[in-house]
């Protein structure tokens, strides 16, 4: 569908080559959204992992009522994302919205928070909402941790801090890789939260999305349902398939230099052996 100018209804359409790509790489509206979207995966997924990786240090401890925390912190990860967009986007809210009431009871007037700029801080806040699914992950990696590497590293006078950073962090870099890339992959995909984030419902909705939100995810179905471009959208599409490739590969070629797996690698069995 790529190579062809298909309108998504109609029943002639013909080849045009790589015209699609051509154009693409002229468009600006594509390239800012592209761009817009790949520094919105390098806040969100740091963050995201950060904030698991806390909680799940906090809840991995001897607690009272742990079971209760622990649900209560995995309990948004599973609100549908179509009410946890409704239920923020009443959060920010400008006239009724908790927050700015919050704000207002502290001296400080209304935020216009789903309008440019601030919406695309507002989508930040939606994405850090659900930190409880990464935090059960990083749990099972950390309570898999052996207690007696901890214990030595004590014993030998190593802090809380020097103990985190050079036994926990490399015992379970392997679940930080894996969060890194299902995280990047997730957040350049990202589509529900910034559409209905707006005001409008439905396709029209899509031409309502604040410039600061309209990652390339929007932008393509712009194309697609808005212009009815379907093979331009396609083209997109296609590239967009292209850059998370790269991105992953770039990903799992660094993972060689800070990933530390307790079972060598076929690899570097042969080297040991050579």
């Amino acid at each position: 569908m790529s190579v062809t100018d298909f309108d998504g209804s109609s029943t002639r359409y013909r080849f045009v080559g790589l015209r699609n790509y051509v154009e693409l790489f002229s468009d600006g509206d594509a390239w800012s959204a592209l761009l817009r979207t790949l520094v919105f995966a390098a806040i969100v997924v740091p963050l995201t992992i950060a904030g698991s990786l806390g909680l799940a240090t906090i809840i991995n401890r001897r607690l009272r009522a742990v079971g209760l925390w622990r649900t209560i912190f995995f309990l948004p990860s599973v609100v549908p994302v179509v009410a946890m967009a409704i239920m923020w986007k009443l959060v920010f809210n400008r006239d009724s919205g908790i927050l700015n009431a919050m704000l207002g009871a502290v001296g400080i007037g209304p935020v216009a928070w789903l309008v440019d700029p601030m919406a695309f801080y507002a989508l930040i806040v939606l994405m850090l909402w659900g930190l409880g699914g990464g935090m059960i992950i990083m749990l099972a990696a950390l309570q898999g941790v052996p207690v007696e590497l901890e214990e030595a590293a004590t014993v030998d006078g190593a802090g809380k801090w020097l103990v985190f950073r050079h036994i926990t962090i490399p015992m379970i870099s392997p679940i930080l890789f894996f969060q890194v890339i299902t995280g990047v992959i997730a957040a350049l995909q990202v589509f529900v939260q910034p559409l209905l984030l707006t005001n409008a419902a439905g396709i029209a909705a899509v031409g309502n999305v604040p410039e600061s939100n309209t990652l390339y995810m929007v932008q393509v179905y712009k194309e697609f349902f808005l212009s009815n471009r379907f093979g331009y959208g396609s083209a997109m599409l296609w590239v967009f398939f292209l850059v998370i490739l790269g991105l992953t590969l770039v990903l799992l070629r660094s993972s060689r230099s800070w990933v530390y797996y307790e079972v060598d690698t076929e690899a570097e069995r042969e080297g040991a052996t050579r």
